[in-house]
């Protein structure tokens, strides 16, 4: 980072100032901030939330609080947040299926993009499916032979219904010519859990999420989705080099606050969180331990990015007739 932009996100950082409007001069933050994450503990996107509090904290002066709301594909939580105050004190860290909710709920009771203004696109991390050390899966090749040999028999869990991980699995399917039974649950921390238990056959998960129980023995990876194999995963071919170029997908991570939050605001609140994700131990934990990239993109790269995944993966749930748990 060059000398003048660290001294421009310490000066946001530092600098307080009234939010404008009638009635709304108190300075920000007012007191605890309250960062809602759309799906269960245990998942990625509440370790991420979770890595990015402590930072928070120090630099704004007041308690950071995570708090889960799942259901509904996520759609629940962002609903609070797109219904909430714009006063700066509640935020969205959600996941990549939030690009899929217009698609796989056309009836929301908010507008993803009018009524929630972005803020940070914090990285990313390509889709992974494991299994435990136990089953019969090595390779691809293994897991399809055994889904053409015993249609819908053979079961793999996501983070739920309409998600990356599972529109992922609806494509390579698709164009393997094989049934496999979907079983989608309310977050990240679950399916791991039930994988690792061996109560479900294989997970796709983020290499966010995965890679600790890779690392730690208890999950084997059989291919990761990803443009190129990641460090850690060094003997994990991509889905690519299995037979099925062109299937990417990458989980990733953003924040979003209420529309109409003031702009000083969340300016301040993207260079404390970039200057927390920058915490060498934070990035240590974010590229080494999860396996993300991180990306920091501000507040219109996240927006461009965004439209860009909800045309990709709207058409494949639109394609499939998908529908939320």
């Amino acid at each position: 980072m060059t000398t003048t932009r660290r001294a421009a996100l310490g000066a946001a950082l530092a600098a307080p100032f009234a939010l404008a409007g009638p009635g709304r001069a108190q300075s920000w933050p007012s007191g605890p901030i309250r960062i809602i994450v759309p799906f269960a503990a245990g998942g990625s996107t509440d370790a991420v939330a979770r890595l990015a509090a402590p930072g928070l904290t120090q630099r704004l002066g007041v308690p950071v609080v995570v708090e889960n709301r799942s259901g509904a594909a996520g759609s629940l939580g962002t609903q609070a947040v797109a219904q909430a105050r714009n006063d700066g004190q509640t935020w969205l860290l959600t996941f990549d299926s939030h690009a899929t909710l217009p698609a796989l709920l056309p009836n929301l009771p908010f507008n993803l993009t009018n009524d929630l203004d972005p803020v940070l696109l914090i990285g990313g991390a390509p889709y992974v499916i494991a299994t435990r050390q136990d089953k019969p899966y090595r390779s691809l090749a293994d897991v399809l032979a055994a889904a053409r040999a015993r249609p819908d028999a053979i079961n793999y869990a996501s983070t739920g219904n309409g998600t990356i991980g599972h529109l992922t699995m609806i494509l390579l399917a698709a164009r393997a010519g094989v049934r496999m039974a979907h079983l989608p649950y309310r977050g990240g921390g679950l399916a791991v859990n039930d994988t690792v238990a061996g109560h479900v056959e294989m997970m796709i998960g983020s290499a966010a999420l995965v890679a600790p129980q890779i690392a730690a023995g208890n999950l084997r990876p059989i291919v990761q989705f990803g443009p190129e194999r990641l460090p850690a995963l060094r003997d994990v071919p991509t889905a690519a080099e299995s037979g099925f170029p062109g299937l990417e997908a990458e989980a990733w991570w953003g924040v979003f606050a209420p529309r109409g939050t003031p702009a000083p605001v969340v300016q301040r609140m993207a260079a404390a969180l970039t200057e927390s994700f920058r915490e060498e131990r934070v990035m240590r934990t974010v590229t080494e331990a999860q396996q993300a990239r991180v990306v920091l993109g501000d507040a219109a790269h996240l927006r461009d990015f965004l439209e860009r995944e909800i045309a990709k993966w709207g058409a494949v749930v639109r394609e499939h007739r998908i529908q939320a748990d």
